[in-house]
This record gives C-alpha cells, structure tokens and sequence, in this order.
C-alpha cells in the first residue's frame, strides 16, 4: 500500500527507475559472453588483431547510471595498433591514422591518402559479428560510430565501437581513438568518466548514482526537449562537486539539482574528460523550455515538501510527485 511520500519514492526508485538486479546480473553474463567471441575473431585472415587489454565498458551501464529500461550496453574494441601511427596534433574529433601498408586488414580499409577508414573498419567488425549466434542482426549504429548488434531473446542491444589506444603524448595523457562518424578518428577516454563518477558519488556519500538515475526519469517526463544523457550526467556531477551538498534525502537533492539545472542549463559545461570541451549545444530555445520545466518542478517539489513534512497531507504530497515524474509514479492507495 502506497500510503506515505517515503512508500511511494521507495516503489518509484525500486520498480521504476533503477535496474533490476537481476537484469543487471544477465547483462554483465551476456556482455562478457560476447566479448570472448568477438576475442575469438582476433588474427583471422580478414580480420585484425584484437587487444583484450584495451577493451573498455563504458557508457551509463558501466558507469551505473543506467536507469530502465535497459535498451544498450557500451563496448569498446581494442584493435592491436600493428605499425599504423597518428597525428597527435590533430583536432581531437578529426584525427588521421596512418596505416601499415604491410598489413592486409588494414590495406582493406585504407583511404587512397594511405589513412585508416574508420567506417571501414567499422563495417569489418559488422560483418565479423553477423556470424556469433544468438543475435539477430548487425548494423551500422546511426551515429555511424559503432556496430549494433541486436539479440534475440533479451531487451538490450550491444553498440560495439572499435579502438586504439594511444601512446603518451606531450601532456602526459594517452587517449583512445574511436570513430569519429565521418571516416576519421576522435579521441576520448571514458575510464576517466567512470573514475569521475565514482568519486562523485564517494564525495556525496553513496546518493549520486541514484539521483542521476532519477534526473534521468525525470528528464523524459512531458514533452519538452530533453538534455542529452551525457550533458545531463555532467551537469548533475558538477553541481554535487561545487556545492557539496549534505542532504541524505534524495528528494531533497532533487530539489536542489532542479535549481541548478534551471540556471546551469545557461552556461558551458565541459566534459568529465576535458577532451571535448563545451558539450552543452542545446539550442537557445530549448534551453528556456528545460529552464521552465526545471523552475516549475522545483516549484512543485517544494510545495509537495510543504504537504509531506508541514500539514501532513501524504495523498497531496504523492499526487504533486505524480505530476513531476508522470503516470509511473505510484497513486496514492490507502
């Protein structure tokens, strides 16, 4: 019986927002299943030679900031480099690698300049994959920097991305390189992400996760433009980082977060990385639609607190936290 605001938040978070356990447990099997197949392909006469230790989970399943549904899960493909280098002095999202003309795999998807063809490459993982059982189909992900590869009998999809990783360069940092879409190659590093994170979550003690998952919820609620995941996780990571908040309650740091979100939605936001830069590209417009969303809910939190912890009015309380998370938030059931 959904009786109290408390009752009610513990069904929405249990039910609602965060993953099952169980799901979870499956799709770290299924994960780790097909990442010893796709090891399998490594060395094969048309295909490349893969580096076990570059494989990186990333993405929000691996950062565990997924809320449901599951629909993908994140895997970076180590591709041994072999003799091809890179121009480390590239722009970070246009980056050129050098193939080596001695190795056929690579000759394949090479470019008439002599470069590495990352959508070739892309297209080799794709064809590779069609092949592992228990999955339907493989196909270039719409982003054009991944394979997706669809199972069969499970909910989720996998977006395989193939990488390279870097030597140290003269800021000391190694990157991995993945493709950037367009035929060239971008850098990234999402160990950092998920070290960042992690941290994040340490310095709020243990309420990070959770409450991303819930702003997660929260930002696909109505019909307003939503943030971009990514944009969203960074901003809420930074508000804990700078403000330090000490509240134990989550629908206290909802709150405050929705205020930050308001105001913050107006200026830059660089990436966790501090390889992209300013990753907030919401058009002028859609920022004062989110900007509203966000005032008015903050609005709303405070007046369902008022209800909850001031007149005691629990079905009034739980009926404002409906209007905010929509129809999956529990009713009110005596």
């Amino acid at each position: 019986m959904i009786t109290t605001t408390k009752t009610a938040f513990d069904f929405f978070m249990k039910n609602i927002v965060n993953l099952d356990s169980s799901t979870v447990s499956n799709a770290r099997k299924s994960r780790d299943n097909l990442l010893e197949k796709i090891q399998g392909f490594s060395g094969a006469d048309d295909f490349f030679d893969l580096c076990s230790d570059f494989n990186v989970h990333f993405g929000s399943f691996a950062r565990k900031t997924k809320c449901r549904e599951l629909d993908d899960i994140d895997l970076m493909i180590g591709i041994s480099a072999n003799g091809a280098t890179y121009n480390s002095f590239d722009n970070w999202d246009e980056v050129r690698i050098n193939a080596n003309q001695k190795e056929q795999i690579q000759v394949d998807c090479m470019n008439d300049d002599g470069t590495l063809n990352s959508t070739k490459v892309i297209n080799k993982f794709k064809e590779k994959l069609k092949s592992v059982n228990d999955y339907s189909r493989s196909e270039l992900h719409k982003n054009g920097e991944a394979v997706t590869l669809t199972l069969k009998s499970r909910v989720w999809n996998f977006d395989i991305v193939p990488c390279f990783y870097t030597v140290k360069e003269f800021n000391g940092r190694s990157y991995y390189l993945i493709p950037n879409g367009k035929g060239n190659w971008k850098k990234t590093d999402p160990t950092i992400d998920r070290e960042y994170v992690k941290q994040a979550n340490k310095n709020s003690n243990g309420h990070i996760l959770e409450l991303i998952r819930l702003c997660k919820k929260w930002n696909t609620v109505k019909n307003v433009k939503t943030m971009p995941s990514y944009l969203l996780e960074t901003m809420i990571i930074n508000f804990i980082e700078s403000h330090k908040p000490t509240d134990n309650d989550i629908k206290m740091l909802f709150k405050k977060t929705l205020d930050y979100i308001a105001a913050g939605i107006w200026s830059p936001v660089c990436d966790m990385k501090k390889i992209e830069g300013d990753i907030n590209t919401i058009k002028s417009n859609d920022r004062q639609n989110i900007c509203e969303k966000a005032r008015t809910d903050f609005e709303k939190v405070k007046q369902a607190i008022i209800y909850d912890e001031i007149l005691n009015s629990q079905e009034d309380a739980i009926k404002i936290w409906g209007e905010i998370f929509g129809g999956d938030f529990p009713k009110y059931d005596q």
